[in-house]
């Protein structure tokens, strides 16, 4: 017997759209289970895709894609999408080299309007694409579907802001897996707001306050009595933000009930004006072990499908080490304080927010303000470390330069995910951040090698009282000890200095000491990008009459060691400016010359 009779049939859209409305929900069981065993054996972003089944068979009920154009916010959410649009047998390649992508790309599928992979920026693109409709007088509309953690970005916000005033038809759904339902929103509503407004309402209430304030059980009464009040106003939060803001708010609806859904959004479609439709889901719906743990199913591992058990590393990772080194040092100074954008378990940081949670800050989605909080920390006496992934980093450029270096604030940002990511692909690679860090004034940029020295930089970063960088990948880092100390701006010559020599940084030291063992030729660890080692470049100036420098990220380094050695040869062995696509690390290291093979090569090749 066939295990997917109705998902069977759907090879496009097409397909879809000739399904049966009592085909629906069992269509939106069957992909549920399709994509839990495929991600069980690939990993990918489980629970954010599980939450949204019903809503994507709902918007593409309703709208006409491609004429229609949906863009989704991150991405995440886009796995039910992709199988509904023709991608359902090539879905088990998903984030694998040369597969599918595990996020929408338009090069993959015309069904996909907009590449994505960072959040909050939908809307700002689905405005975009409105008002291309309009001046090119085409057919359609736009959609954003938008998460309710995004909305914590502050350029939803500017879309918004934006789109509220526009005179284009542009739909925006907020899958909201947070709140509860109520059917007697709009009723409530409006007694409560008639009622608040009104003269002997506010007499009351102050005549009651004052009575409730004495004794035990009058407070008691008075705690539980505002916390009927909040529970209500956030109710009422969303549809007054919108409409202040020119949207037309319709919802809360039930994110799972296919046919309100539908009905919803064909009508707000029918209304020609921006419009806000509010959906309440489930997020990691139809699984139970991501249902009761969404955030650790949200980016997730191979795993079983039977015990939720995610296939665990063998080594403990940077993050981990991060996160124990963070604790280590926050339990002997309480000026110490740890901020996260929406990344505590990614960054390694749970451990601490769960031991010192009044001096943990997750402040949402919200690089930007992140930085700039901390730089208010930092000028307010405390020693705020700020931990984001290398590819979101680069949304706080102007932050970093001109709340941070410019002011010579002591905020130290711990750098995760920086280098070749794998999997996540081109949107997430963290190759970027020397470069762009390097232009930075009064900025230490320390790049361990090792775990040893990732804590040791750490420690080093925050004692010393001035902005600094600690960079570190994905993954492990060898667990080679070193008997240097870490300083600032010193290098660590791990093999004496020959005629060949080999300038690594990170990951790609221990990439480079096989190859300079067996080939007998010099090797330094740069330690920090920034500021250089003039030291030792002189040394090496002196003996040196090749040079190879290797760095996981975009040329910066080979860069500046060229200029400081000039005009000896200086091989630079970096990632391209060309996209990485997603594939296993090892082969994205291929793909960009990172390799032993390569490195011997440049090693052995006679000098000009």
């Amino acid at each position: 017997m066939d295990r997917y009779p109705v998902l069977d049939k759907v090879n496009s859209l097409e397909d879809f759209k000739k399904l049966k409305s009592g085909e629906l929900p069992v269509l939106a069981a069957q992909m549920r289970q399709y994509m839990i065993e495929n991600i069980a054996r690939c990993g990918g972003h489980l629970a954010s895709s599980l939450g949204v089944v019903e809503v994507t068979i709902a918007m593409h009920r309703a709208f006409n894609s491609p004429t229609d154009k949906i863009v989704f916010d991150v991405g995440h959410q886009a796995y039910a999408h992709k199988i509904i649009t023709g991608r359902r047998e090539a879905f088990c390649t998903l984030r694998q080299e040369d597969g599918l992508s595990g996020f929408p790309k338009r090069e993959e599928s015309v069904h996909d309007h907009f590449n994505t992979g960072h959040a909050s920026t939908a809307i700002s693109a689905a405005l975009g694409l409105a008002r291309a409709k309009k001046l090119r007088g085409e057919d359609g509309i736009a959609i954003a579907l938008v998460g309710d953690g995004a909305l914590t970005g502050g350029m939803a916000f500017e879309g918004l802001n934006d789109a509220g005033g526009a005179d284009v038809p542009l739909i925006v759904i907020l899958n909201d897996n947070e709140m509860s339902i109520s059917p007697n929103v709009g009723a409530l509503h409006r007694m409560l707001v008639n009622m608040r407004s009104s003269e002997w309402y506010v007499r009351f209430k102050r005549r009651i306050v004052r009575s409730l304030d004495t004794g035990l059980l009058g407070r008691w009464l008075s705690r539980h009595m505002e916390n009927f009040k909040n529970r209500i106003k956030s109710f009422l939060m969303p549809k007054r933000l919108f409409e202040d803001m020119g949207f037309l708010y319709l919802g809360p609806i039930d994110g799972h009930n296919i046919e309100e859904l539908t009905r919803m959004f064909r009508r707000a479609k029918e209304l020609h004006v921006p419009v806000i439709v509010h959906c309440v889901t489930q997020k990691g719906k139809g699984y139970a072990f991501s249902e009761r743990n969404p955030e650790k199913f949200h980016g997730v591992a191979p795993f079983s499908i039977d015990t939720g058990d995610i296939e665990a590393a063998l080594k403990k990772s940077n993050s981990s080490v991060f996160g124990d080194a963070m604790i280590a040092l926050a339990q002997k100074d309480p000026l110490i304080v740890a901020v996260s954008a929406a990344m505590p378990i990614g960054t390694g940081l749970t451990e601490f927010a769960g031991r010192f949670c009044d001096r943990f800050f997750d402040v949402g989605i919200a690089e930007e303000h992140a930085l700039t909080m901390a730089a208010g920390m930092a000028a307010g006496g405390l020693k705020p470390v700020v931990a984001i992934y290398s590819t979101f980093l680069q949304r706080g450029y102007d932050q970093i330069l001109h709340d941070i270096c410019l002011q010579k604030l002591p905020v130290v940002l711990a750098i995760d995910r920086a280098g070749l990511v794998g999997d996540d692909g081109e949107t997430h690679q963290g190759v970027y951040d020397m470069a762009f860090l390097s232009t930075m004034p009064n900025l230490t940029i320390y790049s361990p090698a090792t775990q040893q020295e990732l804590v040791h930089m750490l420690e080093l970063a925050i004692s010393r009282g001035e902005p600094a960088a600690v960079r570190y990948p994905r993954g492990s880092l060898m667990q080679a000890v070193s008997e240097q100390p870490v300083e600032r701006g010193v290098w660590e010559e791990m093999l004496p200095i020959t005629e060949r020599t080999v300038i690594a940084t990170g990951a790609m030291v221990a990439l480079a000491i096989p190859v300079c063992r067996k080939l007998g030729v010099g090797l330094v660890n740069a330690r920090t990008i920034q500021p250089l080692d003039l030291a030792m470049l002189e040394r090496i100036k002196q003996t040196a009459k090749r040079v190879v420098v290797m760095e996981e990220g975009v040329d910066c380094l080979g860069l500046h060691v060229n200029a400081a050695l000039s005009p000896i040869s200086v091989v630079h062995m970096c990632v391209p400016n060309e996209p990485v696509s997603q594939a296993s690390v090892a082969h994205q290291r291929q793909f960009c010359g990172l390799t032993a093979e390569a490195l011997e090569q440049y090693l052995t090749e006679e000098l000009a």
